[in-house]
């Protein structure tokens, strides 16, 4: 029976060509670990040297939002280094591109916030989303950012298409709602 339950996840997983997926919490001996198993597996699905690169850096902005967003924590709020916070981010092929799929619970009162930075990247040509970026590196940290509020911006560049997002309520929580972002790449 063990055998069969493992054996139907992996069967959904191959037929939607994941290749990598984790769910559990992340802090930074997390995340390393899971660099070096996606530069393998990158390797071994024969992604390009740049592809890699815009795949590994969605990956790292990816992780960093949930080391510094999400709401289910095993750290307190006040701890500012090694955060271990809950999330799962899958990466599989669909045709000739690769996606990065991220979801994490926020504190409903954040979902604006969040939304407001994300709208205005699906109207931005690349040219504008690179301006951006630069104007940010030059720009100060956002009061509500705990980086230096690129994420979003260097996901959107690195990507092919447009970012997509969704909030969704979370069933187990009321004041939290599960942020889930896509990056094809």
């Amino acid at each position: 029976m063990l055998y069969e339950e493992f054996n139907d996840f992996f069967d959904v997983a191959r037929k939607r060509h994941i290749i990598f997926f984790y769910v559990g919490y992340f802090s930074q001996h997390v995340v390393a670990a899971i660099s070096e198993t996606i530069k393998a597996r990158l390797d071994v699905a024969g992604a390009a040297g740049p592809t890699r690169r815009r795949i590994f850096s969605s990956f790292v902005e990816m992780s960093q939002n949930i080391m510094h967003y999400s709401s289910d924590t095993l750290t307190p709020d006040e701890q500012a280094e090694n955060q271990i916070r809950r999330g799962s981010f899958c990466i599989g092929m669909k045709g000739d591109s690769f996606f990065l799929l991220c979801a994490n619970p926020v504190d409903s009162a954040n979902v604006e916030r969040i939304s407001s930075r994300l709208e205005p990247l699906h109207t931005m040509t690349m040219e504008e989303i690179r301006s951006a970026y630069k104007k940010a590196l030059r720009d100060e940290t956002p009061a509500d950012s705990k980086g230096a509020g690129l994420g979003f911006l260097t996901m959107a560049r690195d990507a092919s298409e447009p970012l997509e997002f969704e909030f969704v309520r979370d069933p187990n929580n009321p004041d939290a709602t599960i942020f889930c972002i896509k990056a094809i790449i």
